[in-house]
């Protein structure tokens, strides 16, 4: 069987089948801002929302999408008038490569969404059409933040959820305004609920307030201590309080975990396991916080990603797994029991930064390693996997990682 390649090269053209709509009118006076490394900041900076195609003229599915990234645009324009409400703009790759290269593009041609200058971590992958995009830019004007009426609908509020809850003074305030830029950027990843005036008097003695209500109905509020005027503060609070240190990877979202560009440490498990979770969220939490920003930590459902598994010699009988994904190798950790050995987990990190895991993979232990006392000083490669398994990769194919799958599993 046929295995489908998640990481195209920036020399390959995305194929993706690009759906147009019948019937497109002539694009007319489209207002595409044609970006470079002069305009850039200050266009993004300024804008509300921006929707970015990055383009290679080479690239036949890049031509194809010209005229419906125009369509589309003058369709919004005529709805969203402000041109600082919403932009749309374009990046030509082969002429700004310093660009492409700063936004990790790795393939043609890709739409990515910036707020206020900020590039969001899940780029636009809905249908190449013209009614799919505006409907997309439509939806990212829909306000994220549900206004609370009443404070009794804070104790209704679902606890399966990520929530943050701000109490306001007004709506027109400085205060809100940041409120609602972080909303924004993070709706994806929280619920955000907000009340003011008369309503949130009882929640604001010492002024306005923000908490987070963390999932799970006895787990108690966090309070927001910083200063809800700066955003840098109130956002860095808020994505760690909505962005889990450790998050679920799905063959849906592995491409967009993909694209921030770092190696995974994963954690495959029995999804009924939340045992070896737990653990293994409380050890990273201590082991490795200082390493958030270098290393994703991820979780995995054993039954979903057999194939990926088989690559490591392994099967959902022998869950929990813990692997690092380097998008070159995979590395075995020893034993997941070993994960309570203070510094283990760590190590078997800082050896994968140091370059240790990948020389190991290739020409084994270091002769100094090989003592018995290597176990307790860093971690297992995994053994080759079967030929077969590579007979089924294309002759040109480096990468080895958790993404591959077979295409009958799509």
């Amino acid at each position: 069987m046929r295995l489908l390649r998640i990481y195209p090269s920036l020399d390959i053209c995305v194929a993706t089948v690009i759906l147009l709509v019948m019937g497109l009118s002539s694009p007319g006076a489209a207002e595409i801002i044609s970006l470079d490394s002069g305009n850039i900041d200050d266009v993004l900076n300024n804008a509300g929302v921006a929707l970015v195609n990055f383009y290679a003229d080479w690239c036949r599915f890049s031509q194809m999408l010209h005229p419906i990234f125009e369509e589309a645009s003058n369709i919004v324009r005529e709805e969203f008038p402000d041109t600082k409400q919403v932009v749309f703009a374009r990046v030509d790759c082969d002429k700004h490569s310093d660009i492409a290269q700063r936004y990790r593009i790795t393939k043609y041609p890709t739409l990515k969404l910036f707020r206020n200058g900020m590039m969001m971590k899940r780029e636009y992958r809905g249908q190449r059409s013209v009614t799919a995009i505006a409907d997309f830019i439509r939806q990212q004007q829909v306000d994220p933040v549900k206004e609370i009426k009443s404070l009794e609908e804070v104790n209704t509020v679902d606890r399966s959820k990520r929530n943050i809850i701000g109490y306001f003074e007004a709506k027109d305030s400085d205060n809100y305004r940041t409120f609602e830029k972080v909303a924004n950027i993070l709706r994806d990843d929280c619920t955000f609920l907000a009340a003011f005036g008369e309503v949130s008097d009882t929640e604001r003695i010492s002024g306005d307030n923000v908490i987070y209500k963390p999932v799970g109905e006895s787990v108690p509020d966090m309070v927001y201590l910083g200063s809800l005027t700066n955003f840098d503060l109130t956002y860095a609070w808020t994505q760690d309080k909505c962005v889990p240190l450790v998050r679920e990877i799905t063959f849906e979202n592995g491409e967009e975990l993909t694209e921030e560009g770092i190696p995974f440490l994963i954690l495959f498990h029995v999804k009924e396991d939340t045992n070896s979770l737990e653990k293994f969220q409380q050890e990273v939490a201590r082991q490795l916080i200082s390493e958030k920003g270098s290393i994703n930590f991820l979780h995995a459902d054993c039954e979903k990603f057999r194939h990926p598994l088989l690559h490591i010699q392994k099967t959902p009988l022998d869950c929990p797994v813990i692997a690092i994904d380097s998008f070159r190798h995979m590395y075995v950790f020893p034993s997941f029991k070993d994960i309570s050995i203070p510094g283990k987990l760590r190590q078997f990190v800082l050896d994968l930064h140091s370059g240790r895991l990948h020389r190991e993979f290739h020409h084994g232990p270091d002769p100094t390693d090989s003592t018995p006392g290597r176990e307790e000083t860093g971690g297992e490669v995994a053994s080759s996997p079967p030929e077969s398994s590579f007979q089924k990769l294309a002759p040109s194919e480096t990468r080895y990682t958790i993404l591959r799958r077979d295409r009958d599993e799509l």
